[in-house]
């Protein structure tokens, strides 16, 4: 079981699923305030026109450097890749999305 986060800033990888089927990758060390600013236009040119409907994915990372690295091994991924990635990670990036989100937003 993931213990509660939110202790110190905690950087996030993440994938939002948008409208039309595509998906986003970014990195966060605040996933509340930057899906917010996503859902409200605010979060990056490719989101403010495609409109996220959710996060099917997350990882936790050390450092914002890990978070960047990781973010870029994501990013050049195929779309199959990406699909299989989030597959694999349903239940943890839900157990992670429900400690920060506390169970609101997923």
């Amino acid at each position: 079981m993931i213990k509660k986060l939110l202790i110190k800033k905690q950087n996030y990888v993440y994938i939002l699923e948008c409208i039309d089927g595509t998906y986003y990758t970014g990195w966060t060390n605040d996933m509340k305030k930057r899906f917010e600013n996503h859902i409200n236009g605010k979060g990056a040119k490719y989101t403010k026109w495609k409109k996220p409907l959710k996060i099917v994915y997350i990882q936790e990372c050390e450092d914002k450097s890990t978070s960047l690295k990781r973010e870029i091994e994501i990013k050049n991924m195929s779309k199959h890749q990406k699909i299989k990635l989030v597959q694999n990670h349903k239940e943890i990036t839900k157990e992670i999305l429900g400690c920060i989100f506390n169970d609101n937003m997923i």
